[in-house]
């Protein structure tokens, strides 16, 4: 089922459940009101037949006294005696067919609650006699003829183990409640038809913005991502599930453009050494014939610009798995240690550099060493390719508030206004005029970035008091157990 069936469905469920408890409760109360209010008759006229044989009125007489109600006389052991009827519409025509054993039960009463009180006519306790009342059983019972009402009856015993029933039709009773359960079920018809076509229309109402989200998102698939959803609130749930949607579109509408703009810049990149190798091996080859000397020459720029292809490769595979989340390899790993070694490595590869080493301590991480070194590595790499022959750099690894830090920090010519944040990004310049051969691919601070969040950290940067820039790594230093 559709939503919109499913929500009509359960608001005419609950409509209609609540109109039959309604309609219950309302058919169950009159019922007993009117019960009650025969019983009470049933009272009133005992009363004045009881008062009539007080004047010494016989049992046979007693049909005058109270001429809607049906009297008849029953033995003790249930035998019925004489039908004494009023004059109602029923008389000799449908008839109380009262069971014996209800006027066993009856006449047990007489025995079983004993009142007092001086004799009346009718002896002892009987009808007419002084004290309170006999006792008396209320039973409801079919007419002796097929079609006829119910009649409600009232059993009374005599002073001679006899028993009095005295009995009312049901008819209007029936006849009411007739009535009132068909005015009921009319009503319950008709309101659940109104409740269904106003529902119905509530809840295409309800639910257009959703159609209008689901014609966005189709505008959407066919490529259109600038495409919005023009509902966006933050009071109804459709108003932020479209705030919802135009956040996720956004992000993906950033992420596709960052990723076009990756390839385009990775084609860039590799599309000048590759022309370069090409270039090369149309020179040899148009002139190896009239300067075979050029030989080596030519073939070692074909082997340099492969080998800066393979360089800027494994760059971007590494980014890729990182990417990924591939699992790196996890180990206790000494960051004053890593550092050491890279900057010897540093000062072999740029050995009129100043380069100073300060590690505060055993600074341990949990983490793959290899990748941490190309971290350092990197960091001063990214020194030696922005910063004057001869700049001094200080490296610190620290231990700080819970967390292993590594700072490289140059008295170059600092960082460009602007958000430093844009210093990993991959294939971002400082200078897009520098020449890629002196200023590199564009790769190194987001690689370096990238292994930092893998190990649950993060790299930033910032400008050096008194010139310069600092580039920090923040990693959870080990303490204790490995972390999960």
């Amino acid at each position: 089922m559709s939503l919109r069936a499913r929500l009509l469905a359960a608001s005419l469920v609950l409509v209609t459940a609540g109109l039959l408890v309604a309609s219950a409760a309302t058919y169950s109360a009159l019922r007993s009101f009117l019960f009650d209010r025969v019983d009470q008759q049933l009272d009133a006229a005992q009363a004045g037949i009881e008062r009539a044989r007080g004047g010494s009125i016989s049992v046979e007489q007693l049909g005058a006294v109270a001429p809607r109600v049906f009297l008849q006389r029953f033995g003790a052991d249930g035998t019925a005696g004489p039908f004494i009827s009023g004059r109602g519409q029923y008389e000799q025509v449908y008839m109380p067919d009262v069971p014996a054993g209800v006027v066993e039960q009856a006449a047990a009463l007489h025995v079983a609650e004993p009142h007092g009180g001086p004799p009346g006519p009718g002896g002892p306790g009987g009808p007419g006699g002084g004290g309170d009342r006999a006792p008396a059983r209320l039973v409801t019972v079919p007419s002796t003829q097929r079609g006829g009402p119910d009649f409600r009856v009232r059993l009374s015993p005599l002073s001679d183990d006899a028993v009095l029933a005295v009995a009312l039709p049901l008819d209007d009773l029936g006849d009411t409640l007739h009535r009132l359960f068909l005015i009921e079920l009319f009503v319950t018809i008709a309101v659940v038809a109104i409740a269904a076509g106003v529902g119905l229309w509530l809840v295409r109402l309800g639910l257009r913005p959703l159609a209008d989200i689901e014609a966005t998102a189709a505008t959407i698939s066919g490529g259109d991502l600038s495409n919005r959803v023009a509902r966006e609130d933050d009071r109804t749930e459709v108003g932020r599930l479209g705030k919802a949607l135009n956040v996720m579109l956004g992000r993906l509408d950033a992420s596709f453009a960052e990723q076009k703009r990756f390839v385009a810049d990775a084609s860039h990149e590799l599309r000048t050494p590759v022309a370069a190798v090409r270039a090369y091996a149309e020179l040899y080859r148009m002139g190896a014939d009239k300067h075979p000397e050029d030989l080596p020459r030519v073939m070692a720029n074909i082997e340099a610009e492969a080998a800066r292809m393979g360089v800027l490769v494994d760059d971007l595979l590494l980014l890729a798995r990182l990417d990924e989340g591939r699992p790196l390899e996890h180990a206790a790993v000494d960051l004053g240690a890593v550092a050491t070694d890279a900057v010897s490595a540093a000062r072999a590869v740029d050995p009129e550099r100043l380069l100073t080493l300060d590690v505060d301590g055993s600074v341990e991480v949990w983490g793959d060493r290899g990748r941490l070194r190309q971290v350092v590595d990197n960091l001063l790499a990214n020194v030696r390719s922005h910063t004057p022959a001869g700049t001094r750099a200080d490296v610190h690894v620290i231990a700080e508030n819970g967390k292993a830090v590594v700072e490289v920090a140059d008295h170059g010519p600092g960082l460009p206004g602007g958000d430093t944040e844009q210093l990993f990004e991959r294939f971002y310049r400082v200078d897009p005029s520098r020449a890629r051969d002196s200023g590199g691919s564009g790769l190194g601070l987001s690689i370096v970035a990238a292994i930092a969040g893998a190990h649950r950290g993060k790299a930033t940067a910032r400008a050096r008091d008194g010139g310069g820039a600092v580039f920090r790594i923040e990693l959870p230093v080990l303490d204790g157990d490995a972390p999960d």
